[in-house]
């Protein structure tokens, strides 16, 4: 069954086409800066090893699906007939509230709710519900299944996910931590039960999705109890323009000290902060780069980086006890073998220890990176949030 996966962002949409249940993927690509005249867009075609990069104007998320339908059917880089062969399409939706706790057909009444808890995810709900309309318009007769980066974090226990405020205004309001990245965490954990020979259910790692976006999860026995991210993905650890942890007076002294405007503090936590706030750029590879040449701004957005991971390493063990693994992926996990080391040196005595020269091999591919020392396995694992969405879109349509 051929299976499309979108993932539709503010200006962006990103695309995968697999063959399932065999989970061959035909092709992907990106269209990014969507609306602008000077929109890129990439094709890429898996089977044939062809490939598209151009730029275009693109004036919406419609058009953009439009000409992402023509290469998809193209005879010379094309990888189908016609677009009535796709039968299932997959959204990443990142918030599904308390209303969704696994993937689920996208039925009128599924779109009202999602469209309801938009208030918690401003500006990625409504991008991603948008991506769902143009799909509806463009493959009627496919079924629309989404998936929720909120879902895997259900698990997580009442003591866990509630905050210390008054109780029914945080009922009522739904202020609690729901957690992100929970496709990539899951996927991750499924992977690593399959690495270990371990069932599932037996399986507890400490995940870490560290990309522009960072975030951690404590999983006991193939569940999710607790995470880094909170009400929204600004909390926890430093991120690439996102401060992560931070004093709540710290926002009350901005807008009655600096008079700054509610919009203004948003864009500054959100796209200000993090490593760009710290050093000027939130490009990891071109901080280490500037660390290496002796630039003090560098050196310390690295150390602080990797400090809160460190913290969260230490508080996770101490919530989980027994652990298998901790387990480092996306962009920065996968990649740079300077802060998997940075993050778990001095772990020693909690039965951590790291081998320098597989940790500098196990770059970009499954592989684990312990000494034969350590009490617990050291893993790399590449996420494939595409996969997973295609995955979970496939069992949820045999359901």
């Amino acid at each position: 069954m051929k299976t499309l996966v979108i993932n539709s962002g503010s200006s962006s949409l990103k695309f995968q086409l697999f063959q399932m249940p065999e989970e061959v993927l035909l092709c992907k690509g990106l269209v990014d800066r969507i609306g602008q005249k000077d929109a890129q867009l990439s094709f890429k075609n898996l089977r044939d090893e062809k490939s598209l990069n151009q730029e275009l104007e693109i004036q919406n998320h419609d058009f953009a699906l439009k000409q992402v339908i023509k290469l998809i059917e193209d005879k010379q880089l094309g990888v189908i007939a016609n677009t009535s062969e796709i039968q299932l399409i997959g959204h990443r939706l990142v918030h599904g509230g308390t209303h969704f706790s696994e993937p689920i057909i996208l039925t009128d009444e599924v779109l009202e709710k999602i469209d309801e808890v938009s208030t918690l995810a401003p500006l990625h709900n409504p991008h991603n519900l948008k991506g769902v309309k143009v799909t509806q318009t463009l493959f009627p007769k496919a079924t629309q299944v989404g998936v929720f980066d909120t879902a895997f974090h259900q698990s997580i226990p009442e003591k866990a996910y509630r905050y210390a405020i008054p109780k029914k205004m945080a009922d009522e309001n739904g202020i609690r931590v729901y957690g992100f990245h929970g496709t990539s965490h899951e996927f991750i954990t499924h992977q690593t039960s399959d690495f270990l020979k371990k069932p599932l259910n037996q399986t507890s790692l400490i995940s870490l999705h560290l990309g522009n976006g960072c975030s951690m999860v404590a999983v006991k026995n193939g569940k999710c109890i607790d995470t880094s991210m909170g009400f929204s993905p600004l909390d926890g650890l430093v991120m690439g323009s996102r401060s992560g942890d931070l004093d709540p007076t710290i926002l009350l002294f901005l807008q009655r000290e600096l008079k700054m405007s509610l919009e203004e503090v948003d864009h500054l936590l959100n796209k200000k902060s993090g490593l760009i706030g710290l050093c000027g750029t939130n490009d990891l590879r071109e901080i280490i780069s500037l660390e290496k040449d002796g630039n003090q701004d560098a050196k310390l957005a690295l150390e602080i980086y990797c400090y809160r991971i460190k913290k969260y390493i230490g508080a996770f063990l101490a919530v989980l006890g027994e652990v298998d693994a901790i387990v480092f992926t996306a962009g920065v996990g996968e990649n740079a073998a300077i802060i998997r080391e940075k993050s778990l040196e001095g772990l020693e005595h909690l039965g951590i220890k790291v081998d320098s020269e597989k940790n500098q091999q196990a770059n970009g591919e499954e592989n684990s990176f312990h000494s034969e020392e350590s009490k617990i396995s050291l893993l790399v694992i590449p996420t494939n949030e595409e996969l997973a969405i295609a995955k979970a879109s496939y069992e949820i349509l045999k359901k």
